[in-house]
């Protein structure tokens, strides 16, 4: 049975887990094991498993289009399934020279506007002091058009591509629709590896509730909406992100299974009563504040203004 498999989780152990991608992985031949960025890949492996970006948006097309399934255990001990659907609220892509490169000389003949977005990004001829500026994305959909200073670093790397949605929920697109709009101007997010990453990339999904079965009423709780934040670099692949979750919980993932992604960092909405806050174990408080205050470190780190964050936690910015 569906709920069998989620009986001892709290409901916010379901959701995180119902919601996190598992990518389809790939095995690095060998040969280009050698030429890995050593800053983003310090240690030394014999195998290196990755995945494409494609491969990571394929996890989000059924949801997008039907939505993700989460069981839910309400305080009278019913049962009922809460389906999300997911939005892109930003993503930033940080890759190397000869990567991002690589993307222009495909674009050239191509769309203008692809050419212009990299005429501001780093360039192979910037000094190690120069500050690499870049521009924001925008679109029909509503990206957030911002300049900013960044110094040139070879941990950062240099930004391929970056989004920061800003119309209203109701004006939005589901996650897998966006992405293959942004794709015919940007091919790298599809074709782009977790390898090729810098471990400042990173994304944003938002997640709202549509409906829940079975239908025919009304729960205040269940309008709570989610803010996931989740790496897209190798570099982090091996790191645990679920440090706080029960031992018995945690499984070692098994080579060519699938690379999971769960959230390191989380904000929610509309978050009311005790549904998503189990007073069993007391575990979802903490951790609820836990993966808060570590997205809004990352966006002060990479000094992001996020607008869904700011919304999402009333934060009200200039």
């Amino acid at each position: 049975m569906f709920f069998d498999k989620h009986s001892m989780q709290s409901n916010l152990e379901c959701f995180l887990e119902c919601t996190t991608p598992v990518v389809q992985s790939q095995f690095l031949p060998k040969t280009e094991i050698r030429d890995l960025n050593v800053l983003w890949h310090p240690w030394e492996r014999e195998k290196v498993e990755y995945f494409t970006l494609g491969d990571l948006w394929n996890c989000y097309d059924e949801w997008s289009a039907y939505g993700a399934g989460v069981p839910i255990l309400l305080n009278n001990n019913e049962t009922l399934i809460q389906y999300y659907v997911p939005y892109l609220s930003a993503i930033q892509i940080f890759t190397s020279n000869s990567a991002r490169n690589s993307f222009r000389e495909e674009t050239e003949s191509g769309d203008c506007e692809t050419r212009d977005s990299f005429s501001d990004s780093c360039s192979d001829e910037s000094e190690s002091e120069k500050l690499c500026r870049w521009d924001g994305c925008s679109s029909e959909e509503g990206g957030l058009e911002q300049e900013s200073l960044w110094p040139r670093s070879d941990r950062l790397g240099c930004l391929y591509f970056q989004y920061f949605e800003r119309l209203a929920p109701y004006g939005r697109v589901p996650l897998m629709d966006k992405i293959n709009g942004l794709a015919q101007r940007y091919p790298g997010l599809m074709s782009l590896r977790s390898v090729d990453l810098s471990p400042a990339s990173w994304m944003a999904v938002s997640w709202y509730p549509i409906y829940h079965i079975p239908m025919g009423r009304t729960i205040k709780d269940l309008s709570t909406c989610f803010l996931t934040y989740h790496t897209l670099s190798s570099s982090f692949q091996d790191m645990d992100l679920d440090d706080d979750m029960d031992g018995n919980e945690k499984k070692k993932r098994k080579e060519g299974e699938g690379i999971s992604l769960p959230p390191f960092g989380l904000a929610t909405y509309k978050m009311q009563g005790h549904v998503w806050v189990s007073s069993k174990t007391g575990r979802d408080q903490e951790r609820l504040m836990s993966l808060l205050s570590v997205a809004d470190s990352w966006l002060k780190q990479l000094r992001v203004q996020h607008h869904d964050f700011n919304y999402f936690t009333g934060i009200h910015r200039g």
